[in-house]
């Protein structure tokens, strides 16, 4: 990872309330995470099955168009996921 990546995610990392950073690659395996190995694996699995149905129901409604952010809120957490970012 370049040195830009890894200052975006000590950033990222600082803010309140963060609890973790997990970056996949576009199979939905990840390669770089702040959080032990068992919740890196649970999230990543989770989200990237979700990651693909959003993205097929954007361009089930617009073939042209593609999902550019996904955010999950809950009453207790809240999951980002930018998809499609290239960083590495």
């Amino acid at each position: 990872m370049t040195a830009e990546v890894e200052e975006t995610i000590k950033r990222i990392q600082s803010q309140k309330g963060v609890q973790g950073i997990i970056i996949v690659n576009a199979e939905g395996i990840p390669i770089k995470s702040t959080l032990d190995n068992s919740s890196t694996v649970q999230y990543a699995g989770n989200v990237h099955q979700l990651l693909m149905k959003a993205r097929g129901m954007v361009r089930d409604i617009d073939p042209q168009n593609d999902l550019t952010f996904l955010r999950v809120r809950s009453k207790k957490n809240e999951i980002m996921i930018a998809p499609g970012v290239k960083t590495i």
